[in-house]
């Protein structure tokens, strides 16, 4: 015999209520959750360029090269990166480039340029300087570069 108004069961006003609030606190869950994510989101790109500045703050420019590449046996296969050498880099980020020595930064931020989905931009503050550096940070690859986009 089917279920109707008529024969339904005896309504629980508790496990009404205790439904509502699983329901709400399940919602309530997804929201931070998602909330959080939203905040994070960049994280992976900040923390990998705060990784090469701290490189090459102590002057371990090998290993920002490395990161820069993502290739942490880069000079195994120095050959595979003619587009942008070790000695290029050098001289862009070494102590004689555009930043000089770097003393002191701070990875101010990220954000994905509209129609460059591809990367993520990292924004840096290079020896309190009012210009800050912009890394392109390359989703796929892992790999950073100069902005494209300035």
């Amino acid at each position: 015999m089917a279920t109707t108004i008529f024969t339904a069961g005896h309504y629980d006003p508790e496990k009404a209520r205790m439904k509502r609030q699983i329901i709400a606190g399940i919602i309530c869950v997804l929201v931070i959750v998602g909330g959080l994510a939203y905040l994070f989101r960049y994280w992976p790109y900040e923390h990998r360029v705060d990784r090469f500045f701290n490189a090459l703050e102590k002057q371990d420019y090998q290993h920002a090269y490395a990161i820069w590449q993502n290739d942490p046996g880069w000079s195994q296969h120095a050959a595979q990166y003619k587009g942008y050498p070790y000695e290029d880099f050098y001289r862009d980020w070494g102590p004689g480039g555009d930043w000089g020595p770097i003393q002191s930064y701070k990875v101010e931020g990220a954000t994905t340029p509209k129609g460059h989905s591809s990367g993520v931009i990292v924004v840096v503050t290079v020896n309190g300087r009012a210009e800050p550096a912009r890394v392109w940070v390359e989703k796929q690859s892992k790999t950073l570069h100069f902005d494209p986009t300035s």
